[in-house]
């Protein structure tokens, strides 16, 4: 059986297509995995802080140390990752458009039903000249984090005095439990 070229040209851009497809979805696969690394050990300090009594500790936990935590991330894999939110606390947690879109998808599908814990999103992208990961994991509000995000007014004194010094434009309070504080992001060029 001949094939004719035409035929042959349509099954090598399949093919073509087919790979760059799986290619792109081990890299997302891989983006996912280590973005996900930083929640949980974020979430074993700020614990670590409350359990010893410690408000102030898990405040600077948040403050400090979970941006170290994804400095050093992006540091080893050459990845912009940090947390954002549409309620940021911290000035520097401003999302982007493509976030915010995120962002607001994200309250949308939680409204519609969905579970807040498993809402991401990840998708190749181009800008200008050059092709990116983009990867968001929407960040549940717990518990344990109603004490620094929930109701101002059932907030302690010692806890709103150290936010407002820390934050003194801070929009990431009146949260309840299982709301979408934010979302864990990354940029990753290909």
């Amino acid at each position: 059986m001949k094939r004719t070229l035409p035929a042959l040209l349509a099954a090598l851009l399949a093919t073509s297509a087919f790979t760059a497809y799986a290619d792109d979805a081990a890299t997302i696969a891989e983006t996912r995995k280590t973005a996900l690394e930083i929640p949980p050990k974020l979430l074993a300090m700020v614990q670590e802080e409350i359990g010893k009594g410690r408000y102030d500790g898990a405040i600077g936990a948040c403050n400090d140390k979970a941006p170290k935590m994804a400095a050093a991330v992006s540091q080893k894999t050459g990845w912009a990752i940090r947390r954002v939110s549409l309620k940021n606390r911290n000035p520097k947690a401003v999302p982007d458009a493509w976030e915010k879109a995120v962002l607001e998808d994200f309250d949308r599908r939680q409204a519609a039903g969905e579970n807040v814990a498993a809402l991401e999103k990840a998708e190749i992208i181009t800008d200008g000249d050059k092709r990116m990961v983009r990867y968001m994991k929407a960040l549940p509000t717990q518990n344990l984090c109603l004490s620094c995000h929930g109701a101002p007014d059932k907030m302690e004194p010692a806890v709103k005095a150290r936010l407002a010094e820390l934050y003194p434009n801070d929009l990431a309070t009146g949260y309840a439990e299982g709301q979408i504080r934010g979302a864990l992001t990354v940029k990753r060029p290909l």
